[in-house]
């Protein structure tokens, strides 16, 4: 398909031919789920987790493969891209499973799953790129090896944060949505453009989505979506050249899911109490010990992303 529109569109038309389709698909298909997938059983720990008891779980799989289809049908696939998406696939689906299944997996497991698929993901980077990364006009040439230790750890890091956020209507989807369209526009001159408008369309994929999981919501993305979610955004740092971008980019995420995992890992490890008198992921310390409701905790961490993308797109471009 794409060695036939490319030659009547522009790049620009091309992406916008991707993103209306996969946002126009996504929506027929969400409209009508179909019945194999998941109900949740609402979450015991969590603020307002009965709330979730019942809706459909677990859509991730349906956006995530349309946005994976779409770029296959419309852009121009390259062999390092194919096999991120298959990577993306193997995420999703591994999240999947874990949504479908009667008894959640073990963190070990999930955990295992996470460092086989993440470093896969940065061998076929480092199998197709320099393992270079530029931190403003400065760009540094990493040994190989080192490259690949923080690729992993920045993949890990990015899925398990993202997971850990979704908690709340709308909060993951739209975080990440206005993430990806920063990505896209910040590195537009050093992101190949198959990895800006498949970027593109995985954030039209996740507006599809919204309609039907913004408060109140009728479904979840559960871990298929989110897992999926982290692997990308990972992903486009490190292909972005900009891979401590991500500490910015993906703020609001470290602080929202990943101060929890470092909560989690000190009391499991050290045994040491650490920050008891916050509750976390953080959306449940803003809503069970602040008092805020769902949307407004929602409309901050928005709010949040963009002044951030903002700021990284002044400091990286020089505008």
């Amino acid at each position: 398909m794409y060695k036939f529109i490319g030659n009547y569109l522009s790049e620009a038309g091309i992406a916008g031919i991707s993103m209306a389709a996969c946002f126009l698909i996504t929506y027929l298909v969400l409209k009508f789920p179909p019945a194999f997938l998941p109900k949740d059983q609402g979450r015991a720990f969590a603020v307002n987790g009965a709330l979730s008891k019942g809706k459909t779980r677990g859509v991730g799989i349906l956006f995530v493969s349309i946005f994976l289809i779409c770029g296959l049908i419309f852009l121009p696939m390259t062999r390092e891209y194919a096999i991120y998406g298959g990577l993306v696939y193997l995420m999703m689906l591994s999240g999947y499973l874990d949504d479908a299944s009667e008894n959640p997996w073990s963190d070990y497991k999930k955990g295992a799953i996470d460092l086989v698929l993440s470093v896969l993901t940065v061998v076929n980077f480092l199998m197709c790129n320099p393992s270079d990364i530029r931190f403003f006009d400065i760009t540094l040439h990493l040994p190989p090896m080192l490259y690949a230790v923080l690729g992993v750890m920045l993949i890990w890091l990015s899925v398990n944060v993202t997971n850990c956020s979704d908690g709340v209507d709308g909060l993951c989807g739209s975080v990440a949505l206005v993430a990806f369209v920063g990505y896209a526009l910040i590195f537009i001159d050093q992101m190949p453009f198959v990895f800006r408008a498949g970027t593109l369309c995985f954030a039209a994929a996740l507006l599809a989505y919204l309609r039907f999981n913004w408060h109140p919501s009728t479904m979840l993305m559960g871990d298929a979506g989110s897992r999926a979610i982290g692997i990308w955004l990972a992903i486009i740092a490190m292909k972005s050249q900009h891979p401590l971008s991500f500490l910015l980019l993906g703020l609001v995420f470290i602080i929202d899911g990943g101060l929890g995992l470092v909560k989690v890992f000190i009391i499991r490890f050290f045994k040491i109490k650490f920050l008891t008198n916050i509750r976390f992921p953080v959306h449940d310390q803003m809503r069970k010990n602040m008092g805020w409701k769902d949307v407004p905790v929602v409309l901050f961490m928005i709010g949040a992303e963009v002044v951030l993308v903002v700021i990284a797109g002044l400091l990286i471009r020089g505008i």
